[in-house]
């Protein structure tokens, strides 16, 4: 057998493995995740399916749901994803979204009231991802212009005109505000890397639906913030947090975001055609991808992050770090030709097969530890816990294999 026709029966078998995943998901959250009697979606539903009461609900979770079926129905054209679409996006519409200062509020209460009215940024980023897939899904004009609305609104309260980049959070009515971190495990600074991958990722998806000047723009504002300061020359990993001025302020490594990056900007660097740019992210990323290898277990799953400070390792193996794994590896093969690369996302999809899945009672765990055992305490569904990694994961292979 010639070589091309393995790793084409390797392919297809991995495609075939993936269809069907990405099917499973969005039935689990078809089945379990919308809430029937208060409208939108559950908060918070348990690893036995059970639904916590009264649990706040998250604008990124929300996002990132009319993200997942908006890109699964332009995947699959089935009805059904669309009408869970239409769900998530009339939800974000009538609760999430504020109708009096703009943006988005954090979370809402169960019955839908505001309830942390802060404007995180990164979740401002996810609603203009999500409306702009949902746009190509539906065809609604007022979906797209609400994604550039959200984009100049952006570009007024948030940008930095001196330093560039993004500050990272406001009050509800846009003034500073003293705690600005994303989770509580957060550094609380200024301008972190997670937000700007995502606002990219969110002005990316635009970008397809509405090119214009400045937004190419910023998008190519913020691959250069990725080159001059996210990425460390000598490590290859991603900083993660930064003062006002671009100082770093950290050394953790987060092995997922470094894989995860390295497919998202050349995305980016794509679809703006800026083929310099491109040329670039392709070397740089198979430094990261080179440099993510060395948080990989002998059993293909991708660690959680390492602090080099006191050489601590965090041994968990996290649900959407092997999501983005599995993408960043084959992003690697396809642009360096090395099938080891190839291997690794593969290689990754059967740690996930074997020990993520629940085989029991759907979707994937959050995750395992350093024995193989599933994390306990930990959500199926809720404020982080989301259809978006594991299914765009599935979508984007699919894709690359087509």
């Amino acid at each position: 057998m010639m070589v091309d026709e393995a790793v084409n029966i390797r392919t297809a078998t991995y495609k075939a493995e993936l269809e069907n995943e990405l099917s499973e998901i969005l039935k689990y959250w078809t089945d379990h995740a919308p809430d029937n009697i208060n409208d939108g979606f559950q908060g918070k539903i348990d690893n036995d399916n059970r639904v916590t009461e009264n649990a706040p609900k998250g604008s990124v979770l929300n996002a990132r749901i009319l993200w997942t079926f908006s890109a699964a129905y332009n995947h699959s054209n089935k009805t059904g994803y669309l009408d869970m679409a239409n769900r998530a996006y009339q939800y974000i519409n009538t609760h999430i979204i504020d109708p009096q200062y703009g943006g988005v509020y954090w979370s809402v209460d169960y019955k839908g009231a505001p309830l942390d009215t802060k404007k995180q940024v990164y979740a401002i980023a996810f609603t203009i991802y999500a409306l702009s897939e949902y746009f190509i899904a539906s065809g609604i004009e007022a979906v797209k212009q609400q994604a550039i609305d959200l984009f100049y609104l952006l570009v007024e309260r948030a940008y930095d005109p001196v330093n560039t980049g993004y500050f990272e959070a406001f009050a509800r009515d846009w003034k500073p505000i003293d705690d600005l971190r994303l989770s509580a495990k957060d550094a609380n600074e200024k301008k972190t890397m997670n937000t700007h991958l995502h606002v990219l990722e969110g002005y990316t998806n635009l970008y397809r639906i509405w090119p214009d000047k400045a937004l190419g723009e910023h998008i190519s504002m913020l691959l250069n913030n990725f080159f001059d300061h996210f990425i460390d020359p000598q490590t290859h990993h991603l900083v993660l947090f930064f003062d006002e001025e671009w100082h770093p302020k950290s050394q953790l490594v987060s092995y997922g975001h470094d894989i995860e990056a390295t497919w998202l900007m050349l995305e980016a660097a794509q679809v703006i055609s800026d083929e310099k740019m491109v040329e670039s992210v392709k070397q740089i990323s198979i430094g990261i991808a080179e440099a993510t290898i060395k948080g990989l277990d002998a059993d293909g799953g991708l660690w959680y992050e390492y602090e080099p400070a006191d050489d601590h390792l965090i041994t968990e193996k996290h649900w959407w770090v092997q999501a983005e794994a599995m993408i960043g590896f084959f992003n690697a093969w396809q642009i360096s030709g090395y099938k080891k690369y190839l291997e690794l996302s593969i290689n990754n999809w059967a740690l996930v097969k074997d020990k993520i899945l629940d085989k029991t009672n759907g979707e994937w765990f959050w995750g395992i530890t350093q024995d193989g055992h599933v994390m306990e305490n930990e959500d199926k569904v809720g404020l982080w816990k989301c259809p978006y990694h594991n299914s765009r994961a599935c979508i984007e292979i699919i894709k690359r294999i087509n």
